[in-house]
């Protein structure tokens, strides 16, 4: 079970732990900070909690001063999937191999079995690829669905 984990990168050390108490408030400046709040309900603060509070998973990556600078959230059965609904990582801290290690760390912990998968913003595709990750062909979205409260349904 990972508790925390160092990794220097550069000149910087980030400790990477599961933290399922997350704060809504770390999370949403997270997401900001990351660009992911265009695509977050990030002004809705109960649903955040709500994400927070159901998540089965949730990975931190902060550096020495405790900022938080990633996050991966995800939901899994810890034996056969786990789908990492958030992946974020504050701007300034991207290319230093944070994102990557949020997603190892992440897949270890939902079980060696656990297919893990994730659905890309359109922004970070050629990161996905460029660290690995398979692209699947055969995603589908219920219609319907509202990303935002007062967005209308797709």
């Amino acid at each position: 079970m990972l508790t925390a984990i160092l990794q220097r990168t550069g000149r910087l050390m980030i400790s990477y732990a599961r933290e399922q108490d997350l704060s809504a408030d770390e999370f949403i400046d997270v997401l900001k900070r990351s660009m992911l709040a265009e695509r977050r309900p990030v002004n809705e603060r109960r649903r955040i909690e709500t994400m927070l509070e159901n998540a089965d998973l949730i990975v931190t990556a902060r550096d020495e001063n405790g900022l938080i600078v990633g996050v991966s959230r995800c939901v899994t059965d810890f034996s056969f999937c786990c789908y990492c609904s958030d992946l974020a990582v504050d701007v300034a801290f991207q290319g230093r191999g944070i994102g990557e290690r949020l997603i190892e760390e992440s897949a270890a912990l939902a079980g060696e079995y656990a297919h893990f998968f994730l659905i890309s913003a359109p922004k970070a595709v050629g990161f996905y690829g460029k660290i690995g990750m398979v692209r699947h062909p055969a995603c589908f979205e219920r219609r319907g669905w509202k990303r935002f409260a007062d967005e209308p349904a797709r």
